[in-house]
């Protein structure tokens, strides 16, 4: 498991439950904004490329409360698809992700 949730510090490769928190608190905050943005334009809801886009963030904003809800769990940092360890470095550049490299790319094709 790749989340550490250890009183004694984070071990090498691990990320903290404090760490995940606060990368998906940013993530959250990130694409909250980003969804005001879109709103306050003012665009018609026919606009398809806004509303695609606008889709897309609400999206990974119910994957980034999904991911919240894992750490809660304890299988936050767990891939949903081999049950291995997500690597700390995946999870943070995607704090929310659910799954390895090789499951992900595996998913999409």
């Amino acid at each position: 498991m790749a989340l550490d949730t250890s009183r004694t510090g984070p071990r090498p490769g691990r990320v903290t439950a404090h760490e995940a928190r606060q990368r998906l608190e940013h993530a959250r905050n990130s694409r909250t904004a980003q969804i005001q943005a879109l709103d306050a334009t003012g665009q018609s809801a026919e606009d398809h490329l806004m509303s695609a886009q606008a889709e897309a963030i609400r999206r990974v904003l119910g994957e980034i409360d999904e991911a919240f809800a894992r750490i809660d769990d304890g299988s936050y940092g767990t891939c949903l698809g081999c049950s291995k360890p997500i690597p700390a470095e995946r999870l943070e550049i995607l704090p929310y992700t659910r799954y390895c490299v090789t499951c992900q790319s595996r998913a999409a094709a």
